[in-house]
């Protein structure tokens, strides 16, 4: 069962949440495998993450839980956005970041993201690649990354990362997928707002279908603004 957490003071705690996994992590002396995820919400908290000194970001692989099919210095990129709020102020390594190229093809962009986690995991010995923590979020539609209601990559059982066709938009979008997604030791998804809590409440049940509703991480948290 999920666990869901109402916080008064939504970026504070969701940093200090964030943090307080990664600074475990290092205190052990590993690598914190974590995935970031796109639009508004998240921004003030990578921002309030990025003022902390306390985080070793070398020590720090950031990987996407999707993209736009737009180049990196797009006003819609993840990308651009995850920049300007963590990775330049945090001066995070460059080589710490896996970007997913979403000025490319969208099935080869697709294709390098998923060959490119297979290797991390044929390198550390793993079945799956495993993040430490992925972040979500999720519209009101109840999807999360790029997984939409009735869209080609919600039934994907072998690609960790494809480029799925989004009909709303009329366009395609890279996003990983439930087997990488659901082999994470844990995940958070950050809301805020009221219009949202009804398909909260019915993805934290189980019920209704949406995508958000599917991920079965080891440890599941519902952050809630």
């Amino acid at each position: 069962m999920a666990e869901r957490i109402e916080t008064s003071n939504f970026v504070e705690e969701a940093a200090e949440w964030i943090a307080s996994r990664i600074l475990a992590r290092q205190a052990d002396g590993g690598v914190f495998r974590m995935s970031l995820c796109g639009g508004s919400t998240p921004r003030p908290v990578y921002a309030a993450l990025a003022a902390r000194g306390d985080i070793d970001w070398e020590r720090v692989l950031l990987t996407f839980g999707d993209e736009r099919c737009v180049p990196p210095d797009h006003a819609d990129s993840n990308h651009r956005m995850a920049s300007e709020s963590l990775l330049i102020p945090a001066s995070v390594p460059a080589s710490s970041v896996m970007r997913m190229a979403g000025e490319m093809e969208p099935a080869e962009a697709a294709d390098r993201y998923d060959g490119q986690l297979r290797k991390l995991a044929l390198l550390a010995g793993e079945p799956v690649f495993r993040h430490d923590l992925i972040l979500l979020g999720m519209g009101e539609d109840g999807h999360t990354a790029s997984l939409f209601p009735g869209t080609a990559a919600l039934g994907e059982r072998e690609r960790w990362a494809m480029a799925n066709f989004v009909p709303k938009f009329d366009a395609w979008r890279l996003t990983l997928t439930y087997p990488i997604l659901n082999a994470a030791r844990e995940a958070v998804f950050l809301v805020t707002g009221t219009a949202k809590r009804p398909v909260v409440d019915q993805a934290i049940a189980g019920v209704g279908g949406h995508p958000a509703g599917r991920i079965g991480a080891e440890s599941v948290t519902w952050l809630l603004g």
